[in-house]
């Protein structure tokens, strides 16, 4: 479900790269995607109905640390390469996607 408008103050762009049809649910690594540098998504689903996604949305809010009612995607619906925005407090969330896409975390 993409969101339109701007971007609201304490929301971070997020470009992920999903991964469906992982052995195991996986936040962390990057990706020289299409819209930069993205944070790896690995995800048990396959692509198929929207169910990666979704799966992709939870895992990378429990990730941040935040609700996943927080996180909406944006861009890239059927793609896997997609933008999700996440609502909370940017440096916080930028602290973490940094940790996540350095290896350090996830």
């Amino acid at each position: 479900m993409p969101t339109g408008g701007a971007t609201p103050p304490d929301a971070v762009t997020v470009a992920v790269r999903v991964r469906p049809g992982s052995a195991r649910v996986r936040v962390g690594g990057c990706f020289p995607g299409p819209y930069g540098s993205a944070l790896v998504v690995a995800v048990n689903p396959p692509a198929v109905d929207g169910r990666a996604t979704e799966a992709a949305r939870v895992a990378l809010a429990r990730a941040l640390e935040v609700r996943p009612g927080a996180v909406t995607l944006r861009a890239g619906a059927a793609s896997r390469d997609k933008l999700f925005l996440v609502d909370g407090p940017a440096g916080e969330i930028d602290a973490r996607l940094r940790r996540l896409r350095d290896g350090s975390g996830g």
